[in-house]
C-alpha cells in the first residue's frame, strides 16, 4: 500500500543483519541558572559524540539527537558492543578526559546529571514499524528502510521473520556456506519488493 502520491509505501520497517547495539545517552541540567557548570559539560559531550560518530572504526551506524527543556538526548545504533566499549576505554579519545573533567566540575554538587543505557540486540530479535513517516527515522535511518510486507504486517510476524533469517545465517555459517553481504535479503520480498536501501546516518 502506497501513499496518495503513489510514492513511498505507507508502512515501512527496518532491516539489519546480525547483532547490533542501541546506545542512549543524555545530559540533564538540574540547575538551569548555573550556565558556567552545564555549558562546559555540554561542549564536552558534543566533542565526545562527534569523535564517536565521526570514526568508522567504532562501528557507528547512525543516530538521532534532540534537545528537551533540560538538555540533550541521543539515541545511537552501533555494529557491536566491543567497538563501542573500545572507544569509551581509548585514552586517545576525548571520552576519558571528559569523564574526569565532569566529576572534577561537579564535586558532588549535582548541578548537571549525565546518563546512558546500552542494549545489545541479538540477530533477528527486533521489530519496527513506521507509518506515514515522510522518511527513514530511528533504526531504519541507520540501517535499511524497507516496505513492511517484506517482514510482516504484525509485530510478531516481523520478529518471526528476523528469527528465521538469523537461524539461516547461523546454519550457513556453521556449514561454511555463508555469503557475506547477503544478510536478511534472503527473506522473500513482499508485494512491493525490496525498496530503498540505506539512508545513512542521521544526526540532529
Amino acid at each position: 500500500m502506497t501513499d496518495t502520491n503513489g510514492k513511498q509505501p505507507i508502512r515501512m520497517t527496518a532491516e539489519i543483519e546480525g547483532d547490533f547495539v542501541v546506545f542512549i545517552t543524555g545530559m540533564r541540567i538540574n540547575k538551569l541558572w548555573k550556565v558556567h557548570q552545564w555549558w562546559p559539560n555540554f561542549r564536552a559531550m558534543r566533542k565526545v559524540l562527534m569523535a564517536l560518530f565521526g570514526n568508522e572504526e567504532y562501528g557507528a551506524l547512525g543516530a538521532h539527537a534532540w534537545w528537551n527543556r533540560r538538555g540533550p538526548l541521543l539515541i545511537g545504533y552501533f555494529r557491536d558492543i566491543e567497538k563501542l566499549e573500545a572507544f569509551a576505554n581509548d585514552r586517545d579519545q576525548p571520552h576519558a578526559q571528559a569523564w574526569q573533567d565532569y566529576f572534577r566540575r561537579m564535586k558532588n554538587n549535582g548541578d548537571v546529571g549525565v546518563w546512558h543505557e546500552t542494549y545489545v540486540v541479538r540477530s533477528g530479535e527486533y521489530e519496527a514499524a513506521y507509518d506515514y513517516m515522510p522518511g527513514a527515522v530511528g533504526l531504519a535511518a541507520a540501517t535499511a528502510h524497507v516496505p513492511i510486507e517484506r517482514r510482516g504486517d504484525l509485530a510478531h510476524q516481523r520478529r518471526a521473520t528476523g528469527a528465521r533469517a538469523a537461524a539461516r545465517a547461523a546454519a550457513a555459517a556453521a556449514d561454511g556456506t555463508a555469503q557475506p553481504g547477503t544478510g536478511e535479503a534472503a527473506v522473500p520480498a513482499g508485494a512491493n519488493g525490496h525498496a530503498a536501501a540505506r539512508d545513512g546516518a542521521a544526526a540532529g
